[in-house]
């Protein structure tokens, strides 16, 4: 039995105060459907085996470039992390695989496996951590990790990393996602070239490493902290080092590394269209990397993003089996409640992704009929599908409506009588 922390009783009494309205809900939006020729029990089986793993760094409170304003209850460590994780996929039924991160996460792998186990938890993509120093190492990646002009600064980068593969063995990872801050913050500062092929030569080294049965993804983004360039700035770069390292390495796409107006949607596909798409860390953003919750500036493109990877889906993409993980910096919120938000607003735009008429769609296509083949995505994106997303969650014992039970659990104010308050610190995100 998982070591729950929100009594799985109070789940099922609050459940049962909205079931009758969400029967009603169901069977309403199943008839509507079912006029379009879509089976609505067909939909919520797909949707309630769709999962999207959470950031272990997730849980805790963000900060700004300025500062940082910790919250009540913070994670003392991964062990407290694990179980703000396990109280949201608890309730959301959404969220059963955790990813971490070295060395914030650094623990015996024993301890936990067993932690993780107890909770009913499994373990995401490692991600290794070289844009910032740890306490005690003996280099500095100031200007650069795995591209730096010093040769053993960019051999601790690299045995960094695979220290990370070793732990993820242990614990039943089975990829690794490197993402480095090198870069450039001044023309002439860098040399463009012999330092995007240190950095190749850094990510063989990594790559010759990888288990046969593990993924390596790199993730790009167009700036910070080096603002002037970045070593993979762009998904064409990212492209290439997937293309140079061989056939276990992906490309992951971060939705908020990228421009405003950025058509990540094309990327996607194109990524899909030439096999190396390994997966997405989702957030949304207004003006750059903002780190916001899935959904919460711009839904429709979230559910763009879902419409080019149920076509793949359904077109059958040979050895098409993405990585799904949310990656946010929460400031403002109970980041319990904008993982349990986001996991819930990634479902629903997968949801309606799988509603989408491709018949008719293919025929407007073809006869570059743009204005209904607009209103054709539009359809499904309008469509209220949030009494399918609820059935999923009450079928699989998780909560009709999540926040509202995380509230009433009064879950942040157990744990925050357990864990010492947090002191303010500086500036970052961690």
């Amino acid at each position: 039995m998982a070591e729950f922390r929100i009594a799985q009783d109070l789940i099922a009494s609050e459940n049962d105060k909205r079931a009758a309205a969400l029967k009603a809900d169901y069977e309403a939006l199943g008839a509507n459907l079912a006029r379009r020729g879509v089976d609505i029990e067909a939909v919520t089986r797909k949707v309630a085996e769709f999962f999207v793993a959470v950031p272990s760094w997730g849980v805790g409170t963000g900060g700004t470039r300025f500062a940082r304003f910790p919250g009540t209850g913070e994670p003392r460590g991964i062990f407290d992390k694990l179980d703000d994780c396990a109280a949201i996929n608890q309730l959301t039924q959404a969220t059963p695989n955790v990813s971490l991160h070295i060395p914030w996460d650094k623990a015996d792998a024993r301890e936990l496996k067993a932690k993780g186990d107890a909770l009913g938890l499994g373990f995401d993509a490692m991600n290794s951590n070289t844009f910032s120093d740890a306490p005690g190492q003996a280099h500095s990646y100031k200007y650069g990790s795995l591209s730096h002009t010093d040769a053993a600064t960019r051999a601790q980068a690299v045995e960094h990393n695979l220290e990370c593969i070793e732990i993820g063995r242990a614990i039943g990872s089975k990829a690794l996602t490197v993402w480095v801050g090198d870069g450039s913050n001044f023309p002439g500062q860098s040399h463009f070239t012999k330092a995007f092929e240190r950095y190749l030569a850094s990510m063989a080294d990594i790559y010759k490493a990888l288990p046969d049965d593990w993924k390596l993804f790199s993730e790009h983004k167009m700036y910070e902290p080096a603002f002037y360039s970045t070593i993979v700035q762009d998904w064409g770069t990212n492209y290439l080092i997937a293309q140079t390292l061989g056939p276990k390495a992906y490309c992951l796409v971060d939705l908020g590394h990228h421009a405003p107006n950025t058509n990540i949607e094309m990327i996607v596909a194109r990524l899909i269209q030439f096999g190396k798409l390994g997966g997405f860390h989702f957030n949304d953003s207004k003006y750059g990397d903002d780190d916001l919750d899935a959904g919460a500036i711009d839904p429709y493109r979230l559910f763009l993003v879902f419409n080019e990877l149920v076509d793949a889906e359904q077109r059958g993409v040979n050895d098409f089996n993405p990585a799904h993980m949310i990656d946010q910096s929460h400031n403002v919120t109970d980041p319990i409640e904008s993982l349990i938000n986001s996991a819930n607003e990634i479902r629903r735009a997968y949801a309606q992704a799988l509603i989408v008429d491709r018949k008719a769609l293919d025929g407007y296509q073809q006869d570059n009929d743009a204005l209904m083949a607009s209103e054709t995505l539009k359809r499904a994106y309008r469509a209220d599908v949030e009494p399918i997303l609820a059935e999923a969650r009450r079928r699989a014992s998780g909560a009709i409506d999540p926040i509202a039970v995380y509230r009433a659990s009064g879950y942040r104010k157990k744990v925050a009588a357990e864990r010492p308050v947090s002191v303010a610190g500086g500036g970052g995100i961690i």
